[in-house]
């Protein structure tokens, strides 16, 4: 694959993965609207890993802290800090890796992948973020975070199965819908991100690994660590701007890019 063509990719990948306006329909919409080759589930699969990396490393200190505190909780224990913090995770991805399982089985993922889906849920989600960002109480910080939450987050974080919905849009609009502060809603959507993203690529990697090639494994590696530095300049842009800015340039892009999608679906 050209180095270009990667170079787009993983930027595209690593800006929209933590960013409210969807990396998925991005993806999507980039061999739809340009005729360039669908990149294939190698490139996906190695993208995801490098933003993978880079939210582990934004937020090493947590990350840490939910890893210990895994092995706790696998010892049946939940008598730490960490402990609860890993079984808050556990609980918000169940939800999601039920659903992405019962639409892959029943093939309705492929029936999504639509760029008049993507338009609609642009403009929708765009508004419902809005709402929840300018309704939502600034009273919950992340150490708030109780088993209830992350459940009604990991259900809405199902939602982003959706193509254009954004898995890291719809669980900051759950999390600004039950009160919690803008930079601790978004810091509890990236530790989301975690075990989703390591559930979706062990669910990918096990064909890519199948049917690979060296020369996809050298293109995936590229994509990788492109992904990494584009993912963590995006992720460390956008925390630094939500102690003063709101969510709404983010809303904005959507309902502007999702307007024009419509009309490109339908005319």
């Amino acid at each position: 694959m050209p180095l270009t063509h990667l170079l787009i990719l993983a930027l595209i990948q690593g800006i929209t993965e933590f960013l409210p306006i969807s990396s998925s329909g991005h993806l999507i919409l980039l061999p739809k609207l340009t005729g360039i080759p669908d990149q294939g589930q190698v490139i996906d699969v190695a993208a995801h890993m490098g933003t993978l990396l880079a939210v582990i490393l934004y937020f090493w200190a947590d990350v840490r802290i939910a890893a210990v505190g895994t092995l706790r909780l696998l010892q049946g224990k939940v008598d730490t800090q960490g402990a609860f913090l890993a079984l808050c995770l556990l609980i918000a991805t169940v939800p999601v890796m039920l659903v992405g399982l019962a639409l892959k089985l029943s093939g309705l993922d492929d029936m999504l992948r639509s760029v008049a889906v993507i338009g609609w849920t642009m403009v929708i989600f765009g508004i419902v973020l809005y709402w929840a960002d300018q309704v939502g109480a600034e009273s919950k910080r992340d150490t708030d975070w109780s088993l209830k939450d992350a459940f009604k987050m990991g259900l809405w974080q199902a939602v982003a199965l959706i193509p254009g919905t954004s898995r890291s849009g719809i669980t900051i609009t759950a999390a600004r819908q039950l009160g919690y502060a803008r930079p601790d809603a978004a810091k509890l959507s990236m530790l989301m991100s975690i075990p989703t993203i390591v559930a979706s690529g062990l669910l990918l990697g096990i064909e890519v690994v199948r049917d690979a090639d060296m020369a996809a494994a050298r293109d995936g590696g590229i994509a990788a660590v492109l992904a990494f530095f584009s993912a963590l300049l995006a992720l460390t842009v956008m925390m630094r701007l939500l102690r003063s800015v709101s969510f709404t340039p983010y809303v904005i892009y959507r309902i502007i890019l999702g307007v024009a999608l419509l009309v490109y679906a339908y005319s």
